[in-house]
């Protein structure tokens, strides 16, 4: 294959959810046919699910084909050094028309015995949010298994666990253990390491079309459980045309840049960089090409593209791997 020498954009692989509604489409463009849509996963090689190119001259294929190709071009020298030809991130966009489960993921170990799969540590960057909407993350102050079992059993578990308000901008960082729910109002971009494996912990005892109450993995949870309280918000900076760091971890860097104006980057071929458009829309130019985007586009550029320029008016979240 030829070097990539421009930004991917991928099809949205649309998921309906008990819990989901229309913001993707009326606030993100997602091109969603059901009234109860409630993920677009925009950049996944979870099997079952992987990301088609829908735009230039490799439209079509799919991320795994663009990987197994030309690894160090897509992925980076630094990332296909660490994870060989596996896309570590998973990009999504959530609608909380109602209240998602209460639910936790596994730790790399735990997910690797049980599931040969990553863990899954994830941020939430609030884009919308309803008066009054909030979220679920940890407990309210220490606790214990024993705790947590009697009050899962008697139907009060929401009364140990941490409610915070959300509002447009804000940013939760959730490692692994943290028992939490995205609360009904909400649309949120999500970033995290592929994986798909969550245990359900209590769902409002709420049933589907058919009236089947969906299926609760309360035994694999306890061991996957953190029972110490969290500190799960992240206060950052918004300097104008500036990358300012929101989470830096082992399984990636999420940084906002306030656009306003041109910004010049030059990467260092070691990973590659995901562009989420939250608000506003941008352009990036690579080697005389210009490349247009809006709220609700995700874009992958490539680490074989070292040097572009951006420029705009937007909010932009920028992922990568350090």
């Amino acid at each position: 294959m030829n070097t990539i020498i421009y930004p991917l954009q991928f099809e949205p692989i649309l998921k309906e959810r008990i819990w989901g509604g229309e913001k993707l489409k009326t606030l993100l463009n997602k091109p969603i046919v059901s009234p109860i849509t409630g993920e677009s996963w925009e950049l996944s090689t979870v099997e079952g699910d992987v990301s088609v190119v829908i735009n230039g001259y490799l439209k079509g294929k799919s991320l795994t084909e663009l990987i197994e190709d030309a690894p160090n071009e897509i992925l980076g020298t630094a990332v296909y050094a660490r994870f060989g030809k596996q896309f570590p991130l998973l990009f999504k966009y959530l609608d909380a028309r109602e209240d998602l489960s209460i639910q936790v993921h596994p730790n790399d170990k735990l997910a690797k015995e049980r599931h040969n799969s990553f863990g899954k540590t994830e941020m939430w960057y609030v884009m919308q949010a309803d008066t009054d909407a909030r979220i679920i993350v940890g407990f309210k102050e220490d606790s214990s298994k024993e705790e947590y079992l009697e009050n899962l059993n008697n139907k009060t578990l929401v009364s140990i666990l941490d409610d915070v308000k959300a509002k447009a901008g804000d940013v939760f960082f959730l490692e692994t253990g943290t028992v939490h729910a995205i609360g009904a109002g909400l649309v949120v971009a999500e970033i995290q390491q592929t994986s798909d494996i969550t245990y359900r912990l209590y769902d409002f005892d709420r049933t589907d079309a058919e009236g089947n109450k969906r299926e609760l993995h309360v035994d694999l949870a306890l061991d996957a459980i953190n029972y110490s309280k969290v500190h799960t918000y992240k206060n950052y900076e918004k300097v104008e045309n500036k990358s300012n760091v929101i989470v830096d971890c082992p399984y990636f860097t999420t940084n906002i840049i306030p656009l306003d104006g041109e910004v010049d980057f030059s990467k260092s071929g070691e990973t590659f960089t995901v562009y989420m458009c939250t608000e506003g829309g941008f352009k990036i130019e690579i080697e005389g090409e210009t490349y247009s985007y809006i709220k609700g586009d995700t874009i992958l550029i490539p680490a074989a593209v070292k040097t572009f320029t951006v420029k705009g008016t937007a909010s932009i979240l920028e992922v990568f791997i350090s």
